[in-house]
């Protein structure tokens, strides 16, 4: 395999690994969005950190994934950003599934 593209996709050929990837979606959604609301506002990790108080160690932990935040220090990401924190749920029903058959407690 010549990259990064072809591996992934020979990966996700494999439902086990697929599932395991969609899963963790949501968490590479938010990584994603607060990485490009930092770097099109052109702000380091430590200019963030300055603005929100939350440690550069831990904004550099969340961006690469080893972090969870919590709403709150999403809530506080996001005043550093000047932007609002919007969470949403979206339906993953569709015509032929019934609305909570994969609900788990």
């Amino acid at each position: 395999m010549s990259n990064y593209k072809e591996y992934k996709y020979k990966a996700l050929q494999n439902p086990e690994v697929k599932a395991e990837y969609d899963a963790l979606q949501p968490e590479f959604d938010i990584i994603q969005a607060m990485i490009d609301a930092r770097n099109q506002q052109n702000l380091t990790q430590k200019e963030l950190s300055e603005r929100t108080g939350i440690t550069q160690a831990d904004i550099s932990r969340i961006e690469n994934g080893t972090r969870n935040p919590s709403l709150n220090m999403m809530k506080r990401l996001a005043k550093g950003l000047n932007m609002q924190l919007k969470l949403e749920f979206v339906s993953t029903c569709n015509e032929n599934s019934e609305p909570y058959n994969n609900v788990k407690d």
